[in-house]
């Protein structure tokens, strides 16, 4: 039997958890927040440019 098929006799091991998140991670939170809508929008940005670039040449 393929070991992908093979059921698990072992225990799962997962990530360590994390404490609970202190009341400072709202700038943490609006950071990121805001860093995904600047990376969001530079994609935009580029792939309108690079059809733009590709439709009219």
């Amino acid at each position: 039997m393929p070991p992908a098929l093979k059921p698990s006799r072992q225990l799962h091991h997962g990530a360590t958890r994390r404490a609970t998140v202190p009341s400072d991670s709202r700038v943490d939170r609006w950071l990121n927040l805001l860093v995904s809508v600047f990376v969001t929008t530079a994609l935009v940005v580029g792939s309108v440019a690079l059809l733009v670039t590709l439709l009219f040449q």
